[in-house]
C-alpha cells in the first residue's frame, strides 16, 4: 500500500482511552492533525498506511510495547521515511529514558503532559510554532464581517 505524505501529522500510541482523549484534544487545540492507536502493533500498521512526522509513543502497551515498536520501526523503514519518535510516558527514571533513547527514540516527554511542554516538543521536532492552517483560521476569525 502506498503511504501518503503529511508533513505535520502525528500518531499517538497510547492504550489508555482517557489519556488518548485528552492528548488528542490538546493536539487538535494546538492545530495538529493526529490519529491514535492502542499498541505497538497498531503503530506499525498505521505507519504502513500513512506517513507521520511524529509518533508520541507510550512505553507500556499491550501486544507490543513502545520500546519494541520503536526498534521495529527503525529496522523496517528507510531513513527518509522515519518519523520522529518521542516517548510519551509516566516513567521518569533515568534508566527508562536511557532505554528509550537507545531504542531509537528522539525525545522523551512525561505524562501528565503540560500544554507548554507538548508545544516545545512539537516545535523541536516539527519545526514550527503553529501549523499554517491554524494561523490562517485565526487570522480569518479577526476579519471584519462583510
Amino acid at each position: 500500500m502506498t503511504r501518503s505524505d503529511s508533513c505535520a501529522r502525528i500518531l499517538l500510541a497510547e492504550d489508555d482511552p482517557a489519556i488518548q482523549k485528552v492528548a488528542l484534544a490538546m493536539l487538535q487545540r494546538l492545530g495538529y492533525e493526529a490519529d491514535a492507536v492502542n499498541n505497538g502493533l497498531e503503530v506499525l500498521q498505521a505507519l504502513k498506511r500513512q506517513r507521520y512526522a511524529l509518533v508520541l509513543m507510550d512505553i507500556v502497551m499491550p501486544k507490543m510495547d513502545g520500546i519494541a515498536a520503536t526498534k521495529e520501526i527503525r529496522r523496517r523503514f528507510p531513513a527518509s521515511e522515519l518519523p520522529k519518535i518521542v516517548a510519551f510516558t509516566a516513567y521518569v527514571h533515568t534508566d527508562v529514558k536511557k532505554k528509550c533513547l537507545e531504542a531509537g527514540m528522539d525525545g522523551y516527554i512525561v505524562k501528565p503532559v503540560k500544554k507548554e511542554e507538548l508545544e516545545a516538543i512539537l516545535m523541536k521536532y516539527l519545526g514550527g510554532p503553529v501549523p499554517s492552517r491554524l494561523r490562517e483560521t485565526r487570522a480569518k476569525s479577526h476579519l471584519p464581517a462583510r
